[in-house]
């Protein structure tokens, strides 16, 4: 193998820097993935020493460039850039590296480390969220740039590797980029053709570049990944491309300069005293001490604090000439990036009476969305390709496309999961809310995406309509059982399940306000309009669960979430005739509801009155609401093709058996 033997330059010492930073903490760690590091080093230092405007004294700089390490095992070589750029990322944190309660986990983590854009690790999805972010630079740069003030003007820059582009929501987000003409998205694509099992060739011997050619993306090959005029000189050519996003390929070798370069050795473990100590060696670099830094090359990694600083001043003059030529466009910018709701929100909103007649939740949903986005033009998203059925188009805002950079809607096409990482991105980007939707049960397609939103508390709002076996005809191929429990396992995240119209008014209103991710479960099927001055809607939601309908020191409490709320209400009145006091919970969001204070939960679901609790999805985790004396109507199997209300009675739901099982349970206490 050819190796380099000495010193030759100021960037080849700055680029062994960072690898034997990474290659240290890794094996001060004993644990991690060297390889990436010692053969990506070159393009990601290419990437910040001459292309990448940040700014490291205020790492949440609005026009910054973008970078994400969508090979987030990499993560070592990003810490070391980061520190070494003069981010607050201590020597000592590198040296802390994979330990617990450090600023430098194993793959890179959103809000962690200053300089993170985001969570990162499970492969493709850095790849989405770019695109997200490139779809809010292109948004953004159409609604507030005028001639002569470019204040929205930056690129996406990422790191993908092989298990990047061997993953599915990869190609579903680079279809869709491509589609889009996403001009300022560039990635580099560490090309080493090796992966855990060893070569790739043993499952991915695709034509990447025909491929992404084919996606509309411009693809330019370096052969050499020790080339950094070759990988500056693509970059560029990425830049100079307005109407394609670039694949810049670059042919490197995983753990270069070890003994285990080009082997599957190289990847996910340290590389050991000996082997470790072979490729200081090999690359002419000091044995000792560990973590050293050379004064030269630190001195010309710390320009970029003071370049950035540069940057950014005068990007605060452009915005302030801008304020003064175009204030009201200032403020709306100013608004978006700063997440602010306008204060006529609340008076925008549609509020629905129940003499407007039955109305499924996906409807209301529909009608509040285009409310907000007639006083909240940084509000967009779309669906993969549900619209019409999710009820999440906004009329009269135009379709987001190359053509149309304006455009509200997003046209996801049928793919979920690339919709779910991009929706995160745009999150992460700011300026934007978003909102992505598809039916509740495609949403196991994009639960990865979903989960990290959770991870990052991104503002990613997420729409699911036909929610439950309510949905009738399509059978349980398309019946969600399991997916409610599914989404309320994930820790940080907030499911709402609204049962009528006014309900799902105040869910959107805690989507919009919340700022952290949130999904809204709706209906297909009409369901009637609870009274919001009969009952306490408005200040009930928030709180998760409230109580709806009481009759004084209840017999039995009844528990319900979505459309099974009215399946309760008709059964109290039957229980009612028979002389049982019945008290009614209206439940829609657990995670909301484990808010509140003990007090409170205690005041509405009583500790010593027997429970019931009917909801159309899998009984699990009811017990910690109901108690153990307490009983459950769900569904332990899947449902079945026939209209929804046969569906549902047959399986249980309905006013007879919730009015025979609260007699039961009233037997039994």
């Amino acid at each position: 193998m050819q190796l380099q033997k000495t010193m030759t330059s100021l960037d080849q010492l700055c680029i062994n820097t960072l690898r034997f930073l990474a290659v240290d903490a890794v094996e001060q760690a004993k644990s991690g993935h060297p390889g990436m590091p010692l053969g990506a080093a070159p393009m990601t230092y290419t990437v910040w020493n001459r292309f990448l405007r940040h700014n490291p004294k205020n790492p949440l700089w609005f026009n910054r460039d973008r970078f994400i390490l969508s090979a987030g095992h990499g993560s070592a070589l990003l810490y070391a850039m980061l520190h070494m750029t003069g981010y607050d990322l201590s020597l000592d944190e590198i040296k802390r590296f994979r330990q617990l309660g450090s600023k430098t986990p194993g793959h890179p983590e959103y809000g962690h480390a200053p300089g993170v854009e985001a969570t990162t690790g499970p492969l493709g999805q850095g790849f989405a969220m770019g695109v997200g972010m490139a779809v809010a630079e292109r948004f953004l740069a159409a609604h507030f740039n005028r001639p002569g003030f470019s204040i929205v003007d930056h690129c996406a820059y990422a790191i993908v590797s092989d298990g990047d582009l061997m993953e599915g929501v990869s190609s579903e987000a680079a279809s869709l980029a491509g589609t889009l003409g996403l001009g300022k998205l560039i990635y580099l694509y560490d090309d080493n053709d090796i992966s855990i099992e060893g070569n790739t060739d043993c499952a991915f011997t695709e034509d990447v570049k025909g491929r992404f050619a084919a996606y509309n993306w411009q693809v330019i090959s370096v052969a050499d990944g020790n080339d950094i005029e070759g990988i500056a000189s693509a970059i560029s050519a990425a830049k100079a491309e307005e109407t394609r996003p670039s694949l810049i390929i670059v042919k490197t070798h995983i753990g270069y300069g070890s003994p285990k370069q080009d082997t599957a050795a190289a990847h996910g473990e340290p590389l050991g005293a000996e082997a470790a100590e072979e490729t200081k060696k090999n690359l002419g670099w000091p044995l000792s001490p560990l973590f050293y830094i050379p004064d030269e090359a630190l001195n010309h990694f710390r320009q970029a604090a003071e370049q950035g600083k540069k940057w950014e001043a005068d990007w605060n003059t452009l915005f302030e000439n801008y304020k003064q030529a175009h204030p009201e466009l200032a403020l709306q910018f100013e608004q978006a990036i700063h997440g602010r709701l306008p204060e006529t929100l609340e008076k925008a909103l549609p509020h629905f009476k129940p003499e407007d007649g039955a109305i499924a939740t996906r409807s209301a949903s529909g009608k509040i969305m285009n409310s907000i986005a007639g006083i909240m033009p940084h509000f967009m998203g779309g669906s993969a390709d549900l619209a019409p059925s999710t009820m999440t188009y906004l009329n009269g805002c135009g379709d987001f496309s190359s053509q149309n950079p304006k455009g509200r809607n997003l046209h996801f096409g049928v793919r979920e999961h690339a919709m779910g990482g991009i929706v995160n991105g745009i999150s992460l980007h700011r300026g934007v809310i978003p909102y992505g939707s598809t039916f509740l049960i495609f949403s196991d397609y994009m639960r990865p995406a979903i989960r990290l939103a959770a991870l990052m508390q991104t503002h990613s709002i997420f729409i699911f309509t036909h929610d439950s076996i309510g949905l009738g005809e399509d059978g349980p191929t398309h019946q969600p059982v399991e997916q409610l429990m599914s989404l309320r396992l994930i820790p940080g995240f907030t499911l709402l399940r609204p049962a009528d119209a006014n309900e799902t008014l105040a869910a959107w209103k805690i989507a919009l306000k919340r700022r952290r991710p949130v999904a809204l479960a709706l209906t297909r099927q009409k369901l009637p309009i609870l009274d919001s001055k009969k009952y306490p809607i408005d200040e009930g939601v928030p709180k998760g669960g409230y109580i709806l309908a009481d009759s004084g020191q209840a017999d039995i409490i009844l528990i319900a979430t979505g459309s099974e709320l009215h399946l309760i209400l008709s059964a109290r009145e039957g229980l009612l005739k028979q002389g049982i006091k019945v008290r009614v919970v209206s439940m829609p969001s657990w995670e909301l509801f484990n808010e509140q204070t003990e007090e409170y939960r205690n005041s509405v679901l009583s500790p010593n009155i027997p429970k019931l609790a009917v909801e159309a999805g899998s009984p699990l985790g009811w017990k910690g609401y109901v108690g153990d004396k307490g009983d459950v109507i769900g569904l332990n199997r899947f449902g079945a093709s026939a209209p929804g209300n046969t569906v549902l009675e047959t399986l249980g739901l309905s006013v007879e058996n919730v009015v025979k099982r609260a007699m039961k349970l009233l037997r039994q206490a």
